[in-house]
């Protein structure tokens, strides 16, 4: 399952070189993540409040290959393409029509929401993130 967020880029994404901030991109994947999850029933808030955890960032790597600027109308795609006992690992483009702009792996742990400590995705989840998979090649 590929999830897709239409994302506009506003002024306040840019730089001084009028092209969006490096950083911004991150914060466009976020969201699509986030959405990605809610569209399966996962909803941030309740992982804390039914499970007890919280997923975190551990890692994300960033490939630019061109920049967005103002105005531009942006496609940030989230699609599951890994699925561990406490990680989710997702992989992630910000595009312009049919140019990939960023692509993206990220690695999201499981965390305990009280302790922070690494925690197993709870068992009730399994099914649906394993159906949200990426069929593979």
């Amino acid at each position: 399952m590929q999830f897709e967020l239409p994302v506009r880029v506003y002024y306040e994404d840019t730089d001084a070189g009028g092209v969006v901030y490096h950083a911004q991109y991150s914060a466009y994947m976020e969201r699509a993540r986030t959405d990605f999850l809610r569209a399966l029933n996962l909803s941030q808030r309740d992982l804390r409040e039914q499970f007890g955890v919280l997923f975190v960032v551990r890692a994300m790597q960033l490939d630019f290959h061109a920049p967005a600027v103002l105005d531009d109308a942006l496609q940030v795609t989230a699609e599951l393409s890994e699925l561990r006992k406490v990680q989710l690992v997702f992989t992630q483009q910000v595009r312009r029509a049919e140019q990939v702009l960023v692509a993206a792996t990220v690695r999201v742990a499981t965390v305990n929401a009280s302790t922070f400590k690494p925690a197993a995705i709870p068992a009730a989840m399994i099914p649906i993130l394993k159906g949200a998979l990426r069929p593979c090649p």
